[in-house]
């Protein structure tokens, strides 16, 4: 399993996210509301302004304060040292 910062020290599970999205549009203004009634609202802002959107493939959606080119650079940075490690390997 692998984990993406999404600032503060919170971590996401890079298998289970679907998409990274920024706040700023009505039908995510949408989607916020309808999982914060829904109870699976998840606000790792620490009362910072909300940058990214993380939805998740449980239905959950979560707030991050950081930039979604930057989440998305953390998981691409993820997946480029994973190619690289499983390339070592099996070139030892």
């Amino acid at each position: 399993m692998r984990l993406i910062n999404i600032g503060f020290g919170n971590m996401v599970s890079a298998n289970r996210l679907v998409a990274i999205v920024s706040p700023e549009s009505a039908p995510i203004k949408r989607i916020i509301q309808d999982a914060k009634e829904r109870g699976t609202l998840i606000d790792a802002t620490y009362g910072r302004r909300t940058r990214a959107v993380i939805i998740m493939d449980s239905e959950h959606v979560i707030l991050s304060a950081v930039q979604p080119e930057t989440v998305a650079n953390r998981l691409n940075c993820k997946e480029n040292d994973m190619d690289e490690e499983e390339l070592g390997e099996n070139n030892e």
